[in-house]
């Protein structure tokens, strides 16, 4: 990336004998929203401690704006940092809280009253300014942490699992609002969470990790639509894993035997030769059930188990003794358990995985 705002080259971390984070390079954009999406151990949380400055690399450089900073103590570098479990001062009011990055600073008493006004509205929480943190609700302490880190005007704010500890409704709306202040502000934000979703619905680029390299880096629909490993296709979101041999290759089409006994195609711009093994993966929504859409790949099945889940049915069905997930409208055809049916995907909605 040309025009890297952030930058991690050839970055390193061990812990003893034990490498977390492996000889990694990573470019971020200024004013991008980047998630580091992985398992837990996977390195993410590690390199963000290092991006911020409670770890040192034990290699590598780290550079923000062109300027190396894996040198400088971590209020050298100008970054806000959001924690899961918030980290409020409970003795002090919000305001107080908001304050005290503008106070070590030094900004004068009318600056820090101005400063902390615009951010405390900002979250929406100007009428709060003299409430303690006890007397807020989970979601309203989560978005003091947020003021807290923005109130100094940072370059980058730092989000490890900022909205881990919330309920389901809350977290989605936090998510929507962290969203809605970055576009508004321009923020560079590099924000860690294990949690699939939150990644799609909040990021510009996804980055995931596994044992401590990136797997894959893209935009949220790139990563979902187009996943390159076998480990990405299944830590997001859900995916059918079928698995054959290479039956002929040509114009941008690989036909596929698979273990079935069933023929399907694929089109990609992966290179395999004839008699290769592979897999290929295919989303459970991009399933049909008895469609007569022409140029589909088809497999017989049985219908195995149907779960209700309101907008959708989860159905499972049986193709020789291989099991698919689909994704079925509710209104479509009523199904029962041991129907004998055709599950099609074309040839564009499937992909070879490493």
């Amino acid at each position: 990336m040309t025009n890297a705002f952030i930058q991690f080259e050839k970055v390193s971390k061990s812990f003893g004998i034990m490498t977390v984070v492996d000889n990694l390079d990573l470019a971020i954009a200024k004013g991008e929203f980047v998630s580091m999406l992985g398992p837990s151990g996977s390195g993410k949380t590690t390199l963000l401690m290092m991006l911020a400055g409670f770890e040192k690399p034990t290699s590598g450089a780290i550079s923000v704006g062109g300027k190396r900073v894996d040198g400088l103590p971590p209020y050298k570098r100008n970054m806000g940092v959001v924690f899961q479990n918030y980290a409020l001062f409970p003795h002090m009011t919000v305001a107080e809280n908001v304050s005290f990055p503008l106070k070590m600073r030094g900004v004068s008493r009318s600056e820090i009253v101005e400063r902390v006004g615009k951010a405390l509205d900002m979250v929406q929480l100007g009428a709060f300014q003299d409430r303690k943190p006890i007397q807020l609700s989970g979601g309203q302490q989560q978005r003091v942490a947020l003021a807290r880190s923005l109130v100094f005007e940072p370059e980058v704010v730092l989000m490890d699992e900022p909205l881990g500890a919330l309920d389901k409704k809350l977290r989605e709306q936090m998510q929507l609002d962290i969203r809605d202040i970055h576009r508004r502000l321009g923020l560079t934000i590099v924000f860690v969470t294990h949690d699939q979703t939150e990644a799609l619905t909040m990021s510009d680029r996804i980055a995931i990790f596994n044992h401590g390299k990136i797997e894959q880096i893209g935009t949220p629909a790139q990563i979902y639509d187009n996943p390159q490993t076998q480990f990405v296709a299944e830590f997001i979101g859900e995916t059918n894993l079928l698995t054959g041999k290479v039956k002929s290759a040509g114009n941008g089409v690989l036909g596929v035997h698979l273990e079935s006994g069933a023929n399907i195609e694929v089109r990609t711009s992966t290179i395999a030769d004839v008699g290769k093994p592979v897999k290929v993966s295919v989303r459970p929504e991009r399933v049909e059930i008895n469609s007569d859409a022409p140029g589909s790949n088809r497999l017989s099945a049985t219908v195995a188990d149907i779960v209700y889940h309101g907008d959708h049915l989860q159905v499972r069905i049986r193709n020789q003794g291989k099991d698919l997930i689909v994704k079925a409208n509710r209104k479509s055809s009523p199904l029962s358990v041991g129907d004998e049916v055709v599950a099609s995907f074309s040839p564009e909605q499937c992909w070879i995985v490493a």
